[in-house]
């Protein structure tokens, strides 16, 4: 149960599963939540990382001290609802400038429900979750709170990110359809993970008309809308529970459909060559993860939400069920795979978001790249 307490100077403290304990200020609803402790480095687009899909049951800390200092508007949400379990800001904004605030991000917080927490050493956090890993959280404000070892007994029963199928929870129910704007060009069925709403409309803009289908969808679904090319969106959860959609993404490498992946998808198009996935330790959110093009040799700035990886070899062509494989794009940082694409046939992935909602522009010609593979297949 939550309540809002705006204006209020509320008791709240954060709880860690390793028993690291951080005081401060309730910040949006006043009560308790649970989830995946994580940090996102982003300075702005704090919007579009609580409306994204693959933040569902996480925590997320932000690494930048001031946050909602632009407000909540209507017009940048990635989603209908705020998906993030509990919010960790170390200085909110008291009162928006940005002319398009429609309202205060503690007012949105609140009447969504997401537990919040203010006013601690988030730099301390987040060193710790990088020297120990992402690992549960639970926020506990006003009548919540009790003494510490029983809000640590109640964060050691939450349940952890590995193994969690989560991805039909946050799906569409019913499919939908993203018309082109303007000359229809191409069909895409694009398998909702917990898709964003800017990456249909990135498609949209390319003529191209999306038929956005549950994370339930079957090969034949898949089929019924006569595709010219299928795309499998980002996610929450552990790839290695996916078996549905590894099994819809094989059939469509069979059919040698032209396809694309973003994040989640692109472990299950890892999971479908044959590779594995792992958790990393602390993941990689924000929007400022330098990644090279290892086609191009280009180096992006992009915006990336993952707290899985594949475990693909870096430097070798691998064969696969469906022909050779390679990794297409890496990370700089740490050398994780961040793209994969196969040689024999029309079909590739990245681990980031080059919807660019939010973050940089440098990956939009991903979208472009899907194009050309259909313009070639049409051909």
């Amino acid at each position: 149960m939550t309540t809002s307490t705006r204006g209020t100077k509320v008791p709240a403290v954060l709880v860690l599963e390793d028993g690291r304990t951080f005081r401060g200020r309730a910040y949006g609803a006043v009560g308790e939540t649970f989830g995946e402790a994580v940090f996102s480095t982003g300075m702005t687009g704090y919007q579009e990382t609580l409306t994204d899909p693959s933040y569902h049951r996480q925590v997320v800390v932000m690494t930048a001290p001031h946050v909602g200092n632009t407000g909540v508007n209507d017009e940048d949400p990635e989603s209908k609802k705020i998906w993030v379990s509990g919010y960790v800001v170390r200085d909110p904004a008291r009162v928006p400038s940005s002319w398009r605030s429609r309202r205060t991000l503690d007012d949105e917080l609140a009447a969504q429900g997401v537990v919040g927490i203010s006013g601690i050493d988030t730099r301390a956090l987040t060193r710790h979750l990088r020297e120990r890993g992402a690992m549960r959280v639970g926020i506990f404000s006003g009548e919540a709170i009790a003494d510490d070892a029983a809000l640590l007994a109640r964060v050691q029963d939450a349940p952890r990110m590995e193994g969690a199928d989560l991805a039909a929870e946050v799906a569409t129910k019913e499919a939908y359809v993203v018309p082109a704007i303007g000359e229809k060009k191409f069909t895409v069925a694009a398998v909702d993970l917990g898709i964003k709403g800017m990456t249909p409309h990135r498609m949209a803009e390319r003529g191209i008309e999306v038929h956005v289908l549950p994370a339930t969808a079957t090969a034949d679904d898949v089929y019924a809308v006569n595709p010219d090319g299928v795309f499998f969106s980002n996610g929450p959860g552990d790839p290695a529970t996916a078996d549905g959609p590894v099994s819809v993404m094989r059939a469509v490498l069979e059919r040698r459909t032209p396809l694309f992946g973003i994040c989640f998808g692109n472990q299950i198009l890892g999971r479908a060559l044959g590779f594995g996935t792992y958790k990393l330790k602390y993941g990689h959110r924000g929007i400022n993860q330098p990644v090279q093009d290892r086609t191009t040799g280009k180096v992006e700035v992009t915006a990336h939400n993952h707290g899985f990886a594949v475990d693909a070899p870096l430097d070798t062509v691998s064969d696969t069920p469906y022909g050779r494989a390679e990794v297409s794009h890496v990370c700089l940082n740490d050398n994780v795979v961040e793209g994969l694409q196969l040689l024999d046939q029309p079909a590739f992935s990245v681990q980031y978001h080059p919807e660019a909602a939010a973050g940089p522009h440098d990956a939009a010609y991903l979208f472009d790249r899907f194009v050309s593979l259909m313009e070639a297949e049409r051909a």
